[in-house]
């Protein structure tokens, strides 16, 4: 397991810097001081290994921001402070974990263009699984105290937040919005974005 775990760390970190379509199985054995074969025998194909990946490093991302809010402090929140927690959430992301942002930026755009079989998808697949009952327990408190507005469907608020503000704090993180002298900084305009969205959402008590 400490060799598997290796070798995940260290194609994540060559993926994230020089993203995934130009290193090979043979950079990341050479890099992890492993042979090809050893390699092959933990991640049989390359797509595996990145879709092992990508699934280990949001599930280790999600569990370490849920400790952030213990269960005794979760029961206490209404809907509406749960879904700021959840919108603070991408805030971290851009300011402390960068990283991640790069890594999932290529790794978004490395899956479309490897198919694959439907199983080797099936580990990321349930690891959103488990974001999305997360966010289902969080608009069934705000349904049920209230403070959500309910006139959108879980579906569609679960999707618009996470899509809007993943695509936000990841196009300043890879660079792909130039910011100008004198213009208003990126945290700045994501933490309004962030508002907006709670405004949206939710519903004053």
């Amino acid at each position: 397991m400490e060799k598997q775990q290796h070798i995940l760390e260290t194609a994540y970190a060559l993926f994230s810097e020089k993203g995934i379509t130009p290193v090979t199985i043979t950079d990341v054995a050479e890099a992890s001081g492993v042979g090809r074969a050893t390699l092959f025998r933990y991640f049989p194909s390359k797509l595996e290994l990145v879709i092992a990946i990508g699934t280990w490093k949001w599930e280790e991302y999600i569990d370490w921001h849920n400790t952030l809010l213990p269960p005794e402090k979760m029961e206490t929140l209404t809907g509406a402070e749960w879904l700021r927690f959840f919108l603070d959430a991408f805030l971290d992301l851009y300011r402390n974990h960068a990283d991640i942002l790069r890594f999932n930026y290529n790794f978004n755009s490395y899956l479309q263009y490897e198919v694959g079989e439907a199983e080797q998808r099936q580990p990321y697949l349930r690891m959103t699984d488990g974001l999305g009952e997360l966010f289902h327990q969080l608009y069934e408190r705000g349904k049920a105290d209230g403070t959500l507005n309910t006139e959108y469907s879980e579906q569609a608020m679960f999707s618009s937040i996470f899509h809007i503000m993943l695509a936000a704090v990841t196009r300043y993180a890879v660079g792909l919005v130039v910011v100008y002298e004198n213009s208003s900084q990126p945290e700045s305009e994501l933490v309004m974005l962030a508002e907006m969205l709670l405004a949206r959402f939710t519903r004053e008590k």
